[in-house]
């Protein structure tokens, strides 16, 4: 291990190479992982506003009568 430092040290091109290598990919994984977090955001936001007009729908659908509901159906799927 000594040995690997003293040449390392000695060749100080090889150990800046090593070193913006090793940055570079902890730059690429650090990006990953917050583009990421930033798509499980937006997926949340899309959820949630699904889940709200899923909610709507079926407090509308629940203040009519079962044959009501069946009949405004039975338009809707024929337009």
């Amino acid at each position: 291990m000594t040995a690997v430092i003293a040449f390392l040290l000695t060749h100080t091109s090889i150990l800046i190479a090593a070193l913006g290598a090793v940055g570079t990919l902890i730059g690429l994984g650090y990006g990953n992982l917050r583009g990421a977090k930033r798509e499980r955001d937006k997926q949340a936001v899309k959820d949630a506003t699904a889940g709200s007009e899923a909610q709507a729908i079926d407090d509308a659908v629940a203040g009519r009568a079962p044959d009501t509901n069946r009949e405004r159906l039975g338009k809707w799927s024929k337009s």
